[in-house]
């Protein structure tokens, strides 16, 4: 859908499509280099205390475990996305060196690859109970614990959604990692983040297929919808004004509007990964204040946030970041929440994966004159 959809087109990757199964016990890297994998855990126990049944992770590995098992880095995905999304940031010379990491890309709960609506046969569709950020978190300790038996990572590192999972991690499991990298994410869902949440999920569930959680078939009315809601988020006005022409302006919806359809299980998902953003909040998860909440924290921590990001506020990010005295990289974009794609931080993110202490909090311009 939309902001997934966007994201990942923002890449040129080349993707690998092996499918392998992986069995406890079995020594990380020994699989093909970046082909999916799948670990099943069993029952996974939500935070909610109902229970996914018969859960199983995706993931894959790129790179090699060093001796010591010091040099693990785990990189969850954002909404909508899927691990293969994220194998053309990994390799030699790029934000991630598996040439000199060991790189765990994990599949969050509803992608569609792990445990989701769309695949699960004993909770289908929106029989699939609520989950959370949280339970996105403990399904990828579990993996990394129990499957590739690490009990301590280098860095966790996440855009978006991922994001959102990297201040999760960095809160609940403070002393796992030594580096957290946050990109666009947020410890806190805001009230404008819920609106535009809100707003997506009313559209898709306005369409006729849709069927008060029954679908009668694909969605695509709702789902054009949502398109539009998301178009003008994920982006500034000032974006859009620059890339779409008035007089161009009904090639560009009526584009969309054509392209718009989805099946009713990645409507599920959808749905069920957009209610886990808006109920995202660490500080009353732990009972405390933001600022409190993040002196919890005792990685180090690189926030990168962008000033024009529409869809994920950046505020609580830089509060966070503010109150234990983290670096902020503040990216200054029309391209809002696409920032990442207009402004290379690659090499900032390389940097402090090798020495943290070095990066100082900066504000990077785009200077292409989109």
């Amino acid at each position: 859908m939309g902001r997934a959809k966007k994201l990942a087109a923002a890449a040129v990757g080349l993707f690998v499509f092996c499918v392998c199964e992986r069995a406890y016990g079995q020594s990380p890297g020994q699989a093909t280099e970046g082909a999916q994998q799948y670990a099943t855990l069993g029952e996974l126990k939500l935070q909610s205390g109902a229970i996914l049944h018969d859960f199983h992770i995706g993931y894959r590995t790129l790179g090699k475990l060093n001796a010591d098992k010091t040099n693990a880095v785990l990189w969850p995905t954002w909404l909508g996305g899927r691990s293969q999304d994220l194998l053309e940031f990994v390799g030699p010379g790029k934000v991630v060196d598996s040439g000199k990491y060991f790189v765990v890309l994990v599949d969050a709960i509803g992608d569609g690859v792990s445990t989701s609506p769309s695949n699960s046969a004993s909770q289908p569709h929106m029989k699939f109970p609520n989950f959370t950020i949280r339970d996105m978190v403990e399904s990828e300790r579990r993996l990394t614990t129990e499957v590739l038996r690490l009990t301590h990572l280098h860095a966790v590192m996440g855009l978006s959604m991922g994001g959102m999972q990297t201040f999760e991690w960095a809160v609940a499991y403070p002393d796992f990692m030594d580096v957290i990298i946050p990109m666009e994410g947020s410890p806190q869902s805001t009230s404008y983040d819920k609106l535009l949440w809100a707003s997506e999920i009313d559209a898709i569930e306005l369409d006729p297929a849709w069927n008060n959680g029954n679908p009668t078939g694909p969605l695509t009315r709702g789902i054009a919808l949502e398109e539009e809601i998301d178009s003008m988020n994920v982006t500034s006005p000032a974006y859009r004004v620059a890339q779409t022409k008035t007089e161009n302006f009904e090639s560009f919806i009526g584009e969309m509007r054509k392209n718009s359809r989805s099946e009713a299980g990645a409507v599920s998902d959808q749905i069920r990964q957009r209610e886990a953003i808006m109920a995202l909040d660490i500080p009353r998860e732990f009972g405390v204040s933001l600022e409190q909440t993040a002196k919890r924290t005792r990685s180090r921590m690189l926030v990168i946030v962008s000033v024009e990001d529409h869809m994920v506020n950046p505020s609580p990010a830089a509060e966070f970041a503010k109150a234990i005295g983290a670096p902020v990289v503040t990216l200054d974009s029309p391209c809002g929440h696409l920032s990442l794609s207009c402004i290379s931080v690659g090499p900032v993110v390389a940097q402090f994966l090798v020495d943290p202490t070095s990066v100082r909090s900066q504000t990077i311009r785009e200077s292409s004159g989109r």
